[in-house]
């Protein structure tokens, strides 16, 4: 249930209606499982989509994790994640081929514009440091 009423936040901001009855029904969430639970799905759909597609995924995972984001970041976040790493879409890309990518990039855009001021060094350094685990270091020395 906090998963469609996530995303259903997500999509009324968007829109610009009220969000803010919905906002009470998550409030209490516990967001450090939820954000756990994120961690193990997005590994394994990060091999799958690569290093670059995965790291607006991982700055978002950890600013969710972060003490300091608030509730309706949080929101945003798992909202933008869940859809973006789920098989269902409203705009299935299979029927609507380009116009079923782009409702996914227009969610993760919108969310990144609303948060990308809390995507600290500290947190990029994490970010990187996942990347290197999942796919190896980026800036390997090439031995002549």
């Amino acid at each position: 249930m906090t998963t469609i009423i996530c995303i259903t936040i997500l999509a009324y901001l968007i829109m610009g209606k009220n969000i803010y009855s919905l906002l009470e029904k998550v409030k209490d969430v516990d967001w450090k499982k939820k954000g756990n639970d994120l961690y193990e799905k997005l590994k394994p759909y990060a091999k799958r989509v690569g290093r670059t597609a995965a790291k607006p995924l991982l700055q978002f995972y950890f600013v969710l994790s972060d003490n300091k984001t608030t509730t309706l970041d949080r929101v945003l976040i798992y909202a933008a994640i869940i859809y973006t790493i789920s098989p269902v879409s409203l705009l299935p890309s299979a029927v609507y081929k380009l116009l079923g990518i782009l409702d996914e990039g227009a969610a993760m855009l919108f969310v990144y514009n609303k948060i990308k001021s809390n995507i600290t060094p500290d947190i990029e350094m994490k970010v990187n440091q996942t990347l290197d685990e999942w796919f190896g270091c980026e800036y390997e020395i090439i031995n002549q």
